[in-house]
């Protein structure tokens, strides 16, 4: 599985753009799968249903399955959060797992920099990101691919080149 992370501040447009790029790879035959981190207390689950009740009982892990998708909750009960390559290894097998966040994470990432939307730019200080994501024409990317923010073709395009070796238009499995 090729791997290539989405780095940038909030509020500078990762989900959205990611979300756009999943429909391209997978519109062109992809299985693309994504790791997204949360730098915040979330939850899956609803209050009230049966997963919910069992994991606040104590589970450990939550299995839950249907004929349309199944879902494995870990609680981690006080043990240190998974790094990201024990949580890589945990994804079923597909061509490129996108990953959103893990900004420190030693990964080729794309950096989504948005003019008065983003802090400080993260590519000076971070080697493997290797192509910017902006809306600002004549950003001094530093030699990295500068791609344009608004238009998730030209960032897929980039991704199959990079992490597949393809050009777009080669788009056999």
């Amino acid at each position: 599985m090729k791997v290539i992370g989405f780095a940038g501040w909030s509020g500078s447009g990762k989900t959205t753009l990611i979300e756009r790029v999943i429909e391209v790879l997978a519109g062109r035959g992809l299985a693309v799968s994504l790791i997204k981190h949360a730098h915040h207390k979330f939850d899956v689950d609803q209050p009230g249903k049966d997963s919910y009740r069992h994991r606040h009982a104590g589970a450990r892990e939550v299995l839950i399955s249907s004929g349309n998708r199944w879902a494995l909750i870990h609680e981690l009960r006080g043990a240190p959060e998974m790094p990201l390559d024990a949580l890589l290894g945990k994804l079923s097998d597909c061509d490129i797992a996108l990953v959103e966040g893990f900004k420190r994470a030693p990964i080729d990432k794309i950096e989504i920099y948005r003019a008065g939307a983003s802090e400080s730019m993260l590519f000076p200080h971070d080697a493997h990101i290797v192509a910017v994501a902006t809306d600002v024409a004549d950003l001094d990317t530093g030699g990295r691919a500068r791609l344009d923010v608004n238009d998730p073709v030209e960032v897929a395009d980039f991704v199959m080149a990079h992490c597949l070796g393809r050009a777009p238009l080669d788009q056999a499995g």
